[in-house]
């Protein structure tokens, strides 16, 4: 998969990219990530990405002629464009949709994105108008720019892709990935300062360890995020389940 992100601090992005998950991922051939830098598709002296905005009002606005024009010659090129296959190009911006588990299953589905950093008080609407086919927010709060989101964004769609997780069921287990917060885990010693590990978890015996492991997430998520519950798919011994909590929680 190949992701091109379109930003005014390219220098953010090769620390993060170059560690763990993500570096394997690109070593192997598995992602792609391609940062690109505004600046390079001004055409003044100064290398202006931003201007006042009209109307008056505080902080700059990114101007649309450096971002349409790195957006479009990038991308005019590339095969998938030529075949008339859809290629997301998607800003990262506080009015945009709120980034979830589910829209990371989406954007998985693409072969290529792009991604544009919002910076400054925003971009010229224009580029929301007339070049990016998407919005997408992080969460109800502000940053100083995309990048971060744009980080995130390519982790989350990463880890889905069938090899980049050395174990293949890995993200599948997931917190949010199955609907619900994901089971508490443990590892060696059995006893840590008095603390001993379930001793279902050492049984051997994978039944009772699948079943504990469902009811530990079930009662995790109807402790800490009970709105998941009302998506989640849920079987009739959940719903049993759920109805225990419920009940143990009005004693």
């Amino acid at each position: 998969m190949q992701f091109d992100v379109f930003t005014l601090l390219p220098e953010v992005f090769p620390s993060y990219l170059d560690t763990s998950i993500l570096n394997r991922a690109r070593q192997k051939g598995l992602i792609d990530v391609r940062v690109h830098n505004i600046r390079d598709y001004t055409h003044d002296k100064h290398h202006m990405t931003d201007d006042t905005p009209y109307g008056g009002g505080g902080g700059m606005v990114m101007k649309p002629e450096p971002v349409f024009e790195a957006v479009e010659s990038v991308l005019e090129s590339d095969p998938l464009q030529t075949q008339g296959r859809p290629i997301p190009v998607i800003l990262l911006t506080p009015q945009g949709r709120v980034f979830t588990q589910r829209v990371a299953e989406e954007l998985v589905g693409y072969e290529h994105i792009a991604l544009i950093c919002g910076r400054y008080e925003g971009v010229d609407e224009r580029i929301r108008e007339h070049l990016v086919t998407d919005e997408i927010s992080i969460g109800d709060y502000v940053l100083t720019g995309g990048e971060l989101p744009a980080l995130m964004i390519i982790d989350a769609v990463s880890r889905l892709i069938p090899g980049v997780l050395g174990d293949p069921t890995g993200a599948e287990d997931d917190s949010h990935s199955m609907g619900l917060l994901e089971y508490p885990h443990y590892t060696k010693p059995p006893e840590f300062r008095g603390a001993k590990v379930p001793e279902v978890l050492v049984s051997g015996n994978h039944a009772k360890i699948n079943k504990w492991r469902r009811e530990q997430a079930l009662t995790r998520t109807f402790n800490k995020r009970p709105d998941m519950l009302e998506k989640a798919e849920l079987s009739k011994e959940d719903i049993k389940f759920i109805e225990s909590l419920k009940r143990d929680s009005r004693l």
